[in-house]
């Protein structure tokens, strides 16, 4: 069983285990949580290459979670028994691009990958202390129902989720707001995404409320979201480099949380051979921009078809700018609070100013992804989502002869059947589990999108 101890990417406070960072999501000082080291698994390689997904998962998992290992196992197995492939998240190759399918789990999107792990984590920890959780999370779409299955009815959880009052998909509204479990409580904000994700930030720093109510989180600042979403990256990578002999890859990959592509950054750090990370975002481009200009600035939400990556504030962002500035906290402190008191951020006095030699980044606009939908429906019969459209069209700028693309699938194109019908023409996005919700009842809350309501809320449903 390996230890591996946790810190804070602002420096404060003692570095934690495991399980403390876990259940605390958020750092107490407002920082995010990384491991002390990254081990670095180059030697591994070979015997990881034929792994099932279970065993590969267990193998990534150990180097950071101290877990007995029979315990682990039985939580990585519990998890993926919940999908609907066998190979958990396969590869299918289309048109020059191989695309990772990760929307085979019980909501559909690759959320699914992360927190059916977490919320039996959760479990696992809760039940051998007397000590309960309360879940307060923002979605912009997926991670709510994920996170709502991963914890439903479980042992010593509640959940409250945020979402942006319309600026979701009716079906990841339905799949959230039609679950019945009294634990579950959905909240519909009058704002958008980036607001949800500044009052959860807001009650998190309010360490004495945070105490009082046990609050814990799930979104991608949780760093077990982050350590399962690692292990597809080199399943996925497995797969195709035995598929077509390359002895490195590239991965596309769309995003607006930096969440899903700082997995893969650190998959690479761990010795995957990815030669290069592609960075994909729609009209909300404040990631591409700073890969691409070395300023990271935020601005105004765009509503697109791509709702779950209609963010201006990258959580996850922190994280990668820690490595950036040599694990430097201080540096990470202030670079922070002038982003947070001006709106914009500049790498100045960091080598390389404007792009990351190993991040490529581009966006593309809606007629694209779009139009992307369109060609490999009509030319190959694949229906892609449109955000997974999104990582492919801007991963296709990337192509390399010698080095296979791998494309990031990240939702079930059910999921955004309007934007298909757009794109085609047709109304053939369906899935079973989407249109078994179609006339159940639906139970949420409006809340205006400030912080005193929402703590309120909290107030008046836990004893």
């Amino acid at each position: 069983m390996t230890r591996m101890n946790y810190i804070s990417t602002r420096g404060g406070g003692k570095a934690v285990d495991f399980q403390t960072a876990v259940l605390t999501g958020l750092a107490r000082d407002g920082g995010l949580f990384l491991p002390v080291s990254i081990p670095d698994v180059r030697a591994e390689l070979p015997a990881w290459a034929g792994l099932d997904y279970g065993a590969l998962a267990l193998e990534v998992m150990r180097r950071f979670a101290d877990l007995p290992a029979d315990d682990l196992r039985a939580i990585i197995g519990s998890s993926y028994a919940t999908f609907r492939h066998p190979e958990v998240t396969p590869v299918v190759s289309v048109n020059g691009v191989h695309i990772l399918e990760l929307f085979h789990g019980p909501t559909l999107a690759f959320k699914d990958v992360a927190l059916q792990f977490l919320g039996r984590v959760f479990e696992y920890y809760l039940a051998h202390s007397v000590r309960r959780l309360n879940i307060l999370a923002a979605t912009s779409g997926d991670t709510g129902s994920a996170a709502i299955a991963g914890v439903r009815g479980r042992f010593g959880l509640r959940i409250f989720v945020l979402y942006p009052l319309g600026r979701i998909s009716p079906a990841q509204e339905r799949q959230m707001t039609t679950v019945p479990d009294t634990n579950v409580f959905c909240l519909a904000v009058q704002g958008s995404f980036d607001d949800c994700q500044r009052i959860v930030k807001a009650i998190f720093q309010d360490l004495p409320f945070r105490d009082r109510y046990e609050l814990g989180a799930v979104n991608s600042i949780n760093w077990a979201r982050l350590l399962a979403q690692i292990v597809y990256y080199f399943y996925g990578a497995f797969r195709v480099m035995a598929r077509t002999g390359a002895r490195t890859v590239r991965i596309a990959v769309p995003t607006g949380n930096f969440g899903d592509i700082f997995a893969g950054y650190l998959a690479a750090r761990m010795g995957l051979p990815v030669s290069r990370l592609i960075l994909a975002t729609n009209e909300n481009d404040i990631l591409s921009r700073f890969f691409n200009t070395g300023v990271y600035r935020s601005g105004k939400v765009q509503a697109t078809l791509s709702p779950s990556m209609d963010i201006q504030v990258a959580s996850n962002f922190e994280r990668y700018l820690y490595y950036r500035v040599g694990n430097n906290p201080r540096e990470v402190c202030r670079l922070m609070e002038t982003f947070v008191q001006s709106g914009e951020l500049r790498m100045e006095g960091v080598s390389d100013v404007g792009a990351d030699q190993f991040i490529a980044a581009g966006t593309c606009a809606t007629a694209d992804a779009l139009a992307t939908i369109r060609e490999f429906y009509k030319q190959h019969e694949y229906l892609l989502d449109p955000h997974s459209a999104v990582g492919v069209n801007v991963g296709r700028r990337f192509l390399s002869r010698d080095e296979p693309m791998i494309a990031l699938a990240t939702a079930h194109p059910a999921k955004f059947a309007d934007a298909i019908r757009q794109a085609t023409g047709r109304d053939i996005a369906r899935h079973p589990a989407l249109d078994a919700l179609a006339n159940l009842p639906q139970r949420r809350t409006v809340l205006p999108a400030e912080t005193d309501a929402v703590r309120d809320f909290i107030r008046k449903h836990i004893p």
